[in-house]
């Protein structure tokens, strides 16, 4: 239940994590909750709301290990303990909030882990950015792309009707192609994933152009999504990128690309662009997850 209840969140809490909370007492369910938004209320925050006082001396079950630090807003860790909650049971470790458990066991609670693959994975991204200091790579792969070139060690994601393109591109928090992609094919990379709850996030789309090459009639600079075109000094900018950001980085290759969406805080970036741009990635291991037509 907490597990469906945090993928509600799948398009609208980046940066931050999908989180689900439900508060146990007595063996019935008195408080569910799922972060919904940046900045506002976490998961444990909206299930203890619902609880109230129900919450003292309940079982928390929760995706992720509560925070422990006040960001945006206030601790996890200190409304669970201002409830009188128990006993906490998380199902993936957050190598950043450490601190979360350590406050809960301070006060008496007892902390217990029972990590889940499968809510790793709902926050693949967001522990790729946490943990290895650059975001998770999803490759679109492209038809011509030979299946040698694909590398091997990646993990294989099928785009078909259960999971169409808009799916993964709206759980993305970049959307990432080239000036020779944006040549060939203009594309629009809209993420435009069904009706929500929440109103979700939309990606930042991603544009590595070298030279500032790209067509005045491109999709990707209609300014209908936040546009980050990647450029060298040399370039000169003019009125076809007027509703883009344009930012200049040393060298445009893989790396440094990369380490300019870590520092934007992304966690999933999903790359749309032509077969030699993602062999480069493929050969460089950068590649953590290929997607397949199907």
């Amino acid at each position: 239940m907490a597990l469906a209840l945090a993928s509600q969140g799948l398009y609208s809490t980046m940066p931050n994590p999908r989180v689900g909370c439900v508060i146990v007492n007595d063996g019935q369910v008195v408080g569910r909750g799922w972060h919904q938004r940046a900045g506002h209320a976490h998961a444990e925050v909206h299930a203890l709301q619902e609880a109230g006082p129900a919450a003292r001396g309940a079982t928390a079950y929760v995706t992720l290990e509560p925070c422990g630090h006040h960001g945006r807003t206030p601790p996890c860790a200190d409304a669970l303990v201002a409830a009188g909650v128990r006993r906490v049971v998380t199902a993936s470790a957050d190598a950043s909030q450490s601190i979360g458990a350590l406050r809960l066991r301070e006060a008496g609670i007892a902390v217990e882990a029972m990590p889940c693959p499968t809510a790793r994975a709902l926050n693949r991204g967001f522990f790729s950015r946490i943990e290895r200091q650059r975001p998770w790579v999803r490759v679109l792969r492209p038809a011509a792309l030979a299946i040698g070139a694909m590398g091997e060690g990646a993990m294989l994601s099928h785009c078909d009707e259960q999971a169409p393109l808009e799916h993964w591109r709206g759980r993305a928090s970049a959307l990432l192609t080239t000036c020779d992609w944006v040549k060939a094919c203009d594309p629009s990379l809209l993420a435009q994933v069904p009706a929500q709850r929440v109103e979700p996030v939309t990606p930042l789309r991603v544009v590595v152009d070298q030279r500032l090459d790209c067509p005045a009639s491109a999709k990707v600079l209609d300014g209908l999504a936040p546009t980050l075109v990647l450029h060298t000094a040399q370039a000169m900018r003019d009125g076809r990128y007027a509703r883009a950001r344009c930012q200049v980085i040393e060298e445009v290759d893989a790396q440094r690309v990369l380490q300019a969406l870590y520092a934007l805080d992304c966690n999933e970036v999903q790359v749309e662009a032509q077969p030699a741009w993602c062999e480069v990635l493929a050969r460089q291991g950068l590649v953590d997850e290929w997607l397949v037509q199907v």
